[in-house]
């Protein structure tokens, strides 16, 4: 019969989607891996698998961010390598986009389960969607070394960990073909590091590189992760900014207690997967 899947991208970070409302899939990192391939599956920076909540708290009660969730809905959000993420700002537009869409959610406004808690999300007319991504919090400073270069840098906690370094040259210059090197005593769960350009007050420019998938054409929480350290470096601590990635560009607001994400989500495809694709994925 087949498996149905999706596939959809916010600013070019792109996902298949898995809808198992059941919570019946045997999501397996290898076939997480084999999805996102692009030789050979579908291609994606990730998986999102739209269960209902209910049925985690009934079959997988040890998954984090259930105890007292609100959500109708989970978001099991997984990176390109299999590993399972806390949270994806690019990800869950995408998804609450899905589930209007499909007339599983009948209001505009609701909220998604994640590892990293509910999500309050708003998708508007024009297909945009606003997820509130709850407190960005300035843990510290590290650094990472690319090519042989250091580069200082402010850790700040999205639900995920993040480290963003600022740069006066251009960082179109970077290669980022391979990962930055971090200190694990200061990330013992891996980072994303992110790269940025101040190109005005309010306007930023980004990079990024994030953990078990290498540089992506954007990452949501990573430009929360952003703002956040650009105000900090600023003395301050509530602005919104508008950042540009080479998958297009979102607005950041970073209020006190919260900051929000606003920018685009779309569903480009829907099929099925074979059967003997699933059960071998070759």
């Amino acid at each position: 019969m087949g498996i149905t899947f999706l596939k959809g991208h916010g600013t070019q970070n792109d996902f298949v989607l898995l809808p198992d409302p059941d919570a019946t899939l045997d999501l397996t990192e290898e076939r997480v891996r084999a999805l996102c391939d692009r030789q050979r599956g579908l291609g994606a920076d990730g998986v999102l698998r739209v269960v209902r909540t209910a049925a985690l708290v009934t079959g997988e009660a040890d998954v984090p961010g259930m105890v007292g969730s609100a959500s109708d809905w989970f978001m099991d959000y997984r990176n390109a390598d299999g590993s399972i993420a806390e949270m994806c700002g690019n990800g869950v537009r995408v998804f609450a986009r899905y589930l209007v869409d499909a007339g599983l959610v009948d209001a505009s406004e609701f909220v998604v389960g994640s590892r990293a808690g509910d999500k309050p999300v708003v998708v508007h007319a024009d297909g945009s969607v606003t997820v509130s991504m709850g407190k960005a919090v300035v843990t510290g400073t590290s650094e990472a070394t690319l090519a042989g270069s250091r580069y200082a840098g402010i850790a700040v906690d999205v639900g995920n960990p993040h480290l963003v370094t600022t740069l006066d040259t251009d960082i179109a210059e970077l290669d980022l073909t391979r990962q930055p090197d971090v200190d694990p005593a200061d990330f013992p769960h891996g980072v994303n590091v992110e790269f940025l350009n101040r190109l005005a007050d309010d306007v930023l420019r980004m990079r990024v590189f994030e953990r078990g998938v290498g540089e992506t054409r954007s990452c949501g929480t990573g430009t929360v992760a952003a703002v956040a350290a650009d105000l900090y470096a600023e003395g301050e601590d509530i602005g919104t900014r508008i950042v540009r990635i080479p998958g297009g560009e979102v607005t950041v607001r970073i209020q006190a207690g919260d900051a929000t994400l606003t920018g685009p989500a779309v569903i480009l495809a829907e099929g099925m997967l074979n059967d003997n694709w699933w059960s071998d994925p070759a």
